[in-house]
């Protein structure tokens, strides 16, 4: 897929961050866009934006956690066009909490739409993009499917199992010759929402961790398409985003799991900072 001019394209979570800005970039080429968002609002506003850049685009709101409604639109986009031949399972949500205090219903939560999202769009356009004759797949994980994090078990146990699942179906498309490419992204800090929109700890804390994360981030969400979307032209297997990516990826090659004690101590000292 080294030209996106014509292609039809499926985006979740593009009401705002990486999937808005997805959008905006493939509208530039040209693309006919399908997206989707459970945020109406911020959906609608990047509908708009799509077509002052003259794209074709349609919006619809979806839970991507919701198997049923991820088959159906599927379903829909291949009877409306014809063909699908980019899909982006990008929607993605962020819980702060050690394991001793998150629920299990927030654990649930995040898993379903950060794994099962990922595992239902794949499945839902899999065929489709398969009979394209000329498909591409991107599942989004994250620097955290490389380290563990304290109080991130539940976007680690995602973000680890999005990048295990992506890569064996990359295997199997190169395995069984299929017209599908496969790449799994891996971002580091780019500014975004997610951590402000995070569950979990109070509303001090949560401010303080989105204030954080703020400083940390490196990456645009408009680089972060643009990389992107030049990985998906090259076939890359694997896309990282953001310098800070390339260091953390190298961690745990460096270090094996004696990674894991000095990411305790920097939990250790924010914990007595908040005074907890």
């Amino acid at each position: 897929m080294k030209d996106f001019g014509g292609k039809v394209a499926v985006i979740t979570g593009a009401g705002s961050g990486i999937g808005r800005a997805l959008a905006l970039e493939l509208a530039l080429y040209g693309a006919r866009l399908e997206i989707s968002d459970v945020d109406a609002e911020g959906l609608d506003g990047t509908v708009r934006e799509v077509r002052e850049r003259g794209a074709e685009v349609r919006g619809h709101a979806l839970d991507v956690a919701d198997r049923a409604a991820v088959l159906a639109h599927a379903d829909e986009v291949a009877s409306e066009h014809g063909r699908v031949n980019l899909v982006v399972n990008n929607a993605g949500v962020a819980l702060g909490a050690t394991v001793e205090d998150m629920t299990f219903d927030d654990f649930d939560w995040l898993l379903g739409i950060n794994l099962g999202g990922v595992v239902n769009g794949t499945k839902a356009f899999l065929p489709h993009l398969i009979a394209s004759g000329d498909g591409y797949l991107v599942n989004m994980s994250s620097v955290f499917g490389f380290v563990g994090v304290p109080t991130q078990s539940a976007y680690n146990a995602a973000k680890f199992a999005v990048r295990g699942f992506t890569e064996s179906l990359r295997g199997e498309m190169l395995a069984a010759r299929y017209p599908v490419g496969v790449s799994c992204v891996h971002p580091g800090g780019i500014k975004t929402n997610i951590a402000r929109n995070a569950r979990g700890g109070s509303g001090g804390d949560q401010a303080a961790a989105a204030a954080g994360f703020d400083k940390i981030a490196l990456t645009t969400p408009k680089k972060a398409a643009e990389t992107i979307l030049r990985g998906v032209q090259r076939r890359s297997a694997r896309i990282l985003i953001g310098p800070d990516a390339y260091v953390i990826d190298a961690i745990p090659r460096v270090l094996g799991s004696a990674y894991q004690r000095p990411l305790a101590a920097l939990a250790r000292r924010g914990r007595k900072r908040m005074g907890r």
